[in-house]
């Protein structure tokens, strides 16, 4: 009898697409076999909050009329106006953090009422900008004003059914929680059902452990795969080998999403769209052999 593949559930982000009509991004990402779509919050205006109930529900049921799943949100501070989470300016700190909150609510917005998972949408939460360290002071004190900031808006996150995944960013990026071990650290204070964590391939470049391993040690808290290739390329345009990734998610039953995010759009998003999801099934496909 002939082996049914393992279930994946394959997403992308829509930055790709950048200012392209919604409709068209959804109906592409359809046609080339992703089932969900992720999306970073400035691709929707300069102040995404701003987007009234109606314009909510019409993005929304593109997603869903598409054919799509609604995953969550992603690069969540970027805005043209100032946002800074650690900062020790109290009062920007507090409006940033309240941003953050508004953004809960859009998440929970976008989806469906008992969408896939019973869960209203996760937030990958990097912006490695708005929350380094400034203003005088450590790395440490910035981290506490994160985790601070985070706690006090988690009871808001899971009252709305939202997950916000703490993402570790390496030390180019950001002096603020920058292994997986850090992010699990941070989850575990905060001990909320709505703070998890997440792997991003991209960023792992401070990890000293096997990643495959590195997601086995940590993965009662990890929610979320990003992959895409470690110098910003998307999969399969570098030498990242994505088996082992699928291999232990696969022996784990893994039922999130593994979510394109790549950083260099010079392919054009159909581009990227159908070589990384026919790249990613080649790898999904090699990993039964190595979990065989």
């Amino acid at each position: 009898m002939k082996k049914m593949p393992y279930p994946f559930r394959f997403a992308m982000c829509n930055e790709a697409f950048e200012r392209r009509p919604f409709t068209e991004v959804c109906r592409t990402l359809r046609t080339v076999g992703y089932t969900g779509i992720e999306l970073a919050p400035f691709t929707l205006g300069d102040d995404p909050l701003a987007l009234r109930a109606a314009q909510r529900r019409e993005l929304r049921d593109i997603i869903v009329g598409e054919g799509l799943d609604f995953v969550g949100l992603h690069w969540l501070l970027v805005v043209p106006f100032p946002i800074h989470v650690t900062t020790p300016d109290l009062a920007l700190r507090e409006r940033s953090w309240q941003y953050v909150r508004g953004l809960i609510d859009l998440c929970a917005d976008l989806s469906p009422d008992g969408g896939a998972d019973d869960s209203h949408g996760i937030m990958v939460f990097g912006s490695p900008k708005q929350r380094s360290s400034t203003g005088g002071i450590t790395a440490a004190q910035a981290v506490r004003n994160y985790v601070a900031g985070l706690a006090g808006i988690a009871g808001h996150a899971e009252d709305r059914g939202v997950t916000i995944l703490v993402e570790a960013l390496p030390h180019s990026q950001s002096d603020v929680i920058h292994t997986l071990e850090e992010a699990v650290a941070v989850v575990r204070e905060i001990n909320s059902p709505a703070v998890k964590t997440m792997f991003d391939t991209h960023n792992a470049e401070d990890e000293t452990e096997p990643h495959a391993q590195l997601i086995e040690s940590h993965y009662d808290l990890i929610r979320h795969i990003h992959l895409n290739e470690m110098n910003g390329g998307h999969p399969g345009t570098a030498n990242y080998d994505f088996a082992p990734i699928f291999a232990i998610l696969r022996k784990l039953a893994y039922k999130g999403w593994v979510s394109v995010e790549a950083f260099d759009f010079a392919a054009g998003a159909e581009t990227i769209a159908s070589e990384s999801l026919e790249h990613m099934k080649k790898a999904a496909s090699a990993s039964g052999r190595l979990s065989e």
